[in-house]
C-alpha cells in the first residue's frame, strides 16, 4: 500500500505551473513593471516642465510688475 507521503512525493509536479509557463508569467511581470516606471518618469517629467513654464512666467510677470526692462 502507499503512503500519502509517497503520493505527494510521486506527484509532486501536479497542479504546479510548468518551467515554461512560469517564465512566460515572470517576463510578463517584467515588462509591465517596466511600462508602468515608464509611464511614471513620463508624468513626472510633464509635471517639472509644467512647473518650471509657470515659475517662468511667474518670474516675468513679477519683472513687469514691478517695472524692471529685461
Amino acid at each position: 500500500m502507499v503512503s500519502t507521503m509517497e503520493k505527494i512525493i510521486a506527484y509532486g509536479h501536479e497542479g504546479r505551473i510548468g518551467d515554461k509557463w512560469s517564465l512566460r508569467i515572470l517576463w510578463t511581470c517584467v515588462v509591465g513593471s517596466g511600462i508602468g516606471l515608464y509611464m511614471v518618469v513620463v508624468e513626472r517629467q510633464l509635471q517639472n516642465r509644467d512647473r518650471m513654464a509657470a515659475e517662468a512666467l511667474g518670474s516675468i510677470a513679477a519683472d513687469s510688475s514691478s517695472g524692471q526692462e529685461v
